[in-house]
């Protein structure tokens, strides 16, 4: 039998989260501080309306996905995995690293599936990157660098840092393999209290160096991670269409009497197969609450993304 999925928190991405589970055959309830809000999306995707307060006893419920303001997550996700819930956490897990700490450790006390919301770790771009890099095409990586920059999405909460940069901190991890053992970040807020832009400045061990700059306030989208190797480069653009999200630089640098000299190349494009993010996964979570396997992005992952996001935090300017 498939799990049977509730989601807690029918916001914005909640929504999505909501639409894709019924798709898959396996969204069992909604539930949302506001009842009138959860009883719309039951009658609309036919599934249960549960109080968030009864959510965790319901033996028909297998797992829950939390997309809730941050500040919930832990409290909420320990709630689950005490009752025997697998859980899909959204990013950021929580707003401290001790909250997602407790958080994280409760699921594995209990035996639970924890899984950190980190969509584009799923992205066919990301994983074809990954796979690039992992077999060696680029060489070996000395830099990345990542740009998410936009207007809009403004959170009482969350600033420019805390809700766009996880997205990204989450792939560089990946790449990586490791934490940095150097964070340094500053930000500026413009219109409150909260930063509007951000920028950190990562060092890994053996050097490899990572910049990070994202923006609420910015006249124009950008979705861009470019990974420097020694023997090429790749930019993984995802506003570009499906053939040309994935491009692979094979720049020729050389020195000369003591010149430092270079050749531009045109981009290769590599084929990748379209699909969405976050259907991919919510299909490795599926499989995971199946299979008992640990998730690709795990709670562990979501800890590591906040103890960087905690390191860079800066007072706004």
């Amino acid at each position: 039998m498939k799990p049977r999925i509730a989601v807690l928190g029918c916001g914005y991405w909640g929504a999505n989260h909501v639409r894709t589970l019924r798709d898959l055959g396996v969204l069992r309830a909604v539930s949302d501080a506001n009842p009138a809000r959860a009883e719309g999306f039951a009658v609309e995707h036919d599934c249960l309306a549960i109080a968030p307060d009864e959510l965790y006893q319901r033996d028909d419920v297998d797992a829950v996905v939390m997309a809730l303001p941050p500040q919930f997550h832990a409290e909420q996700a320990i709630r689950a995995v005490e009752a025997g819930k697998d859980v899909l956490v959204e990013k950021p897990i929580a707003l401290t690293v001790p909250d997602a700490e407790r958080a994280v450790a409760a699921a594995a006390r209990h035996g639970r599936i924890f899984m950190t919301g980190h969509v584009l770790r799923f992205h066919p771009a990301f994983e074809k990157l990954k796979a690039l890099i992992d077999a060696g095409e680029l060489g070996t990586v000395k830099y990345i660098h990542s740009h998410r920059l936009g207007l809009g999405k403004f959170h009482t909460e969350n600033d420019a840092l805390w809700d766009l940069a996880p997205h990204d901190l989450s792939m560089i991890l990946a790449i990586t393999g490791q934490a940095p053992t150097e964070v340094r970040g500053e930000g500026a807020a413009l219109l409150d209290h909260l930063s509007d832009f951000a920028h950190l400045h990562m060092l890994f061990p053996g050097g490899l160096r990572g910049h990070l700059f994202t923006s609420r306030l910015n006249p124009y989208r950008e979705r861009r991670l470019t990974v420097v190797g020694t023997r090429a480069m790749a930019v993984f653009d995802d506003v570009e269409p499906w053939d040309k999200k994935l491009a692979i630089y094979k720049h020729e640098v050389w020195q000369d009497s003591g010149q430092w000299l270079a050749t531009a190349n045109e981009p290769t494009y590599v084929p990748v197969e379209g699909g969405m993010p976050l259907t991919r996964e919510l299909q490795h979570f599926l499989h995971c609450i199946e299979t008992r396997e640990p998730p690709r992005t795990s709670g562990e992952e979501g800890v590591n993304v906040l103890r960087i996001l905690t390191a860079g935090t800066v007072a706004h300017n």
